[in-house]
């Protein structure tokens, strides 16, 4: 599978997608977020409130009263931060999102019409467009014995980096109380079957099954 960045995601659905199409993977663009977010916070215009220092939220966004959202951090138009929803900064979240109950995302660029709506963490990870996060599915960012994440292709590719979670292509889903771990990668078009534990690459236009198998998806 090819991993670099505009294979997987459509840069034309985020308001990054400039800065991400220097890379040439889309995991080596994570330690640039937060100062990305503060670049592009300031010439947002006025369509967006600058809520709370280095905090834009867009105009038609809804966010619960009960929700947190630390700086720095873009919310999109039209996207719906609900109830509880914890966002720990250093979020670019598109439009027309959602970001549900008790949702955490920390370090996270979320592309237009993403939905984590329930219960989910999303950490060091990018999602593309029109993915979605089954209820209770979470990205690992930090492998158990602390070491540097390694992206398990054929041949390996070091990260170089400690906290990289998943890389999430455009029309992905992913099932319900699934994990997706360290520098898990999932192609365009593919689908997790709940209850996974995904660890690798996973092809377009394949499904994941929660014993590990991957199969390609049907032509329609």
């Amino acid at each position: 599978m090819d991993l670099r960045m505009q294979q997987l995601l459509d840069l034309s659905h985020s308001m990054a997608g400039a800065y991400l199409a220097q890379f040439e993977y889309p995991w080596q663009a994570l330690k640039g977020i937060k100062d990305l977010i503060l670049e592009l916070g300031a010439v947002l215009g006025e369509d967006y409130e600058e809520v709370s220092p280095d905090v834009w939220v867009h105009k038609t966004a809804k966010v619960a009263p009960t929700a947190f959202i630390g700086a720095p951090a873009i919310i999109g138009a039209n996207t719906e931060v609900r109830h509880c929803a914890f966002i720990r900064g250093s979020a670019l979240v598109g439009e027309n999102c959602v970001v549900g109950n008790s949702v955490e995302l920390k370090n996270v660029i979320l592309f237009d019409n993403v939905q984590v709506p329930h219960y989910n963490y999303v950490g060091d990870s990018i999602l593309g467009y029109k993915s979605h996060m089954g209820a209770g599915s979470v990205t690992s960012n930090v492998k158990s014995d602390k070491s540097l994440v390694t992206i398990h292709t054929q041949p390996p590719i070091a990260t170089g980096i400690k906290k990289v979670g998943a890389m999430v292509g455009d029309y992905v889903e992913v099932g319900c109380n699934s994990v997706l771990n360290p520098g898990t990668v999932i192609g365009r078009n593919s689908s997790v079957y709940p209850l996974s534990r995904v660890r690798g690459v996973v092809p377009a236009n394949s499904i994941h099954k929660n014993s590990g198998e991957v199969i390609a998806k049907k032509e329609k």
